[in-house]
């Protein structure tokens, strides 16, 4: 009986082991004729204590080889290139949050929740917000900390948002308490959208508002534009001579949008806005744009259509300038930036390690990691997961 059953034992485990030996020969050769990248699996936290795996991988057209650039294109102490790439989406490239505000196409809801905010497409087009986007009004300016696509008729979509104002918390004058009345700006500083979009500090958000607004008085400065500061501004009169120009509003000194529209900032901007902005003219190729700053890679947005970048052109370019009014100096002398330093860049940022989180049904978002940059990507779910915009920032 114990001879029998010793007999069967060693047969069942021969079998086993033929099994398990078939199966490795099986998966090397799977291994050898697929060309698919590794599926990596990453947790991500979906709600508060859970955690959530998601799949990632790297598409082939993640690569910055897929990119041409050309340039450079430079004004003072800003450096552009354009990236040429085909259009990756081939849908109607939909409203900008500027354009549906200005149609009054979108309403963004005052909630009374500083870091969060409701917004309502009442059009039957679709609505590209980008994280940086800054709305006006409500009870304290705020800026939308991610991207966002929002379908026809979607009724009432939270989104995540920061204060960019921070001593007021009421209607502002004769502007609307319980929504905001547009969207003419975006963050202008690198510092700004890290704080916003990789930090989600709100502290630090204000940080770096108050430090841009110190920026753009000396750089103001440092561009010649001069002018006489406001009551709300006497204690800093005694610098509005060589070396600091007064940008903060009477009507609320802590509002990043309020000094955006400082007219001296808009005078000084609108001399790197009249020598760049025609560089795109008639290039029905390019789809986003990298740019350095004293000689030092900054940041790069590429999008999935050149319909859509040249919408949004005039904004970045803007804020691009205005970035770059900030870290003027006086008669700087910088090293030229390179096509090939911009691929690095861009080459780096896409290399690091994946984190996917579900904005909403509609859009999923990726963020990468480097040593040195930053790389978010926005994916639209509803087209099969084509990508509608990159933006890399280096740290």
């Amino acid at each position: 009986m114990r001879q029998q059953t010793l007999i069967r034992g060693i047969t069942l485990l021969v079998i086993f082991l033929n099994l398990s030996c078939a199966r490795s020969v099986q998966v090397q050769q799977e291994t050898a004729t697929s060309n698919k990248p590794p599926v990596q699996f990453i947790a991500e936290p979906s709600m508060p204590g859970e955690e959530k795996l998601m799949q990632s991988t790297t598409p082939e057209q993640f690569t910055a080889a897929n990119y041409t650039v050309t340039g450079p294109y430079s004004h003072r102490n800003l450096t552009i290139f354009l990236l040429h790439g085909k259009d990756e989406r081939q849908a109607k490239p939909p409203l900008t949050l500027k354009e549906a505000m200005d149609q009054e196409k979108v309403i963004v809801h005052e909630t009374g929740n500083v870091n969060s905010l409701a917004i309502e497409n009442i059009s039957d087009e679709e609505v590209y917000v980008q994280s940086g986007d800054i709305v006006k009004g409500g009870q304290q300016d705020r800026v939308l900390a991610t991207d966002l696509i929002v379908p026809p008729k979607s009724g009432k979509i939270p989104i995540e948002s920061f204060c960019v104002e921070q001593s007021r918390w009421s209607g502002r004058g004769q502007e609307s308490a319980g929504r905001f009345s547009s969207s003419d700006n975006m963050l202008n500083s690198k510092e700004l959208k890290i704080a916003a979009k990789h930090g989600a500090s709100q502290q630090e958000v204000w940080n770096k508002v108050a430090a841009t607004q110190s920026k753009l008085g000396a750089g103001v400065a440092a561009a010649g534009v001069a002018g006489a500061p406001s009551s709300a501004n006497a204690q800093f009169a005694r610098r509005s001579n060589a070396d600091y120009v007064p940008v903060t509003s009477d009507q609320s000194a802590s509002s990043l949008q309020l000094t955006l529209e400082n007219k001296r900032v808009r005078d000084t901007s609108t001399d790197y806005i009249k020598k760049l902005s025609s560089i795109v003219d008639g290039k029905n190729d390019v789809t986003g744009y990298a740019f350095a700053i004293n000689g030092q890679m900054n940041s790069a947005d590429i999008y999935s259509s050149h319909q859509l970048f040249k919408k949004l052109w005039p904004k970045l370019l803007e804020s691009s300038a205005i970035e770059a009014i900030g870290e003027l100096v006086k008669d700087g002398q910088y090293q030229p930036v390179t096509a090939g330093a911009v691929k690095a860049f861009l080459g780096d940022a896409g290399s690091g390690s994946a984190n996917e989180k579900e904005v909403t049904p509609h859009v999923l978002a990726v963020k990468r990691e480097s040593e040195k940059n930053l790389f978010f990507e926005t994916r639209d779910r509803k087209q099969k997961g084509v990508w509608v915009h990159r933006n890399y920032i280096a740290k």
